[in-house]
């Protein structure tokens, strides 16, 4: 796993854009495609992935840049993150991917749907997010 600082102009000033968050940067824009799969907290992003968002907005590279993106999400209320999910697709908009729509992936009452080893069970899910990654395969293409 990748550890990133707490996104500080002041940090940035003084010292550049820390290693791991060029590291993650150039990890994107190599990759054919991304796919973000984040809990919903608070009704929004998890501060995490904000934070990453915000130091990867920083660096030269704009690995965002038309890049293909789907975004799944869990969370333990019957709406599976869609709240999150607006807020993500919002806080990527600037950076101009190309976001999957339509093919929405909210997996709703998360602890019930997986198993102790984190497998997920639920066959309404697992045939959801076929259906996504078919679709982002086409928007690879």
């Amino acid at each position: 796993s990748i550890r990133l600082p707490l996104y500080d102009g002041d940090l940035e000033k003084a010292e550049g854009i820390p290693q791991s968050v060029q590291t993650l940067a150039e990890q994107i824009q190599r990759a054919e495609a991304v796919i973000i799969v984040s809990p919903e907290y608070n009704k929004s992003i998890a501060g995490g992935l904000k934070n990453a968002l915000d130091w990867i907005s920083r660096t030269k590279i704009a690995p965002w840049r038309d890049k293909p993106v789907a975004i799944l999400s869990a969370n333990d209320g019957r709406s599976g993150g869609e709240r999150g999910q607006n807020a993500l697709r919002l806080a990527l908009s600037p950076f101009g991917p190309r976001l999957l729509t339509g093919r929405e992936v909210l997996v709703g009452e998360a602890s019930q749907q997986f198993d102790a080893a984190g497998n997920l069970t639920s066959d309404r899910y697992l045939r959801a997010i076929e259906t996504q990654m078919a679709a982002l395969k086409d928007l690879i293409r």
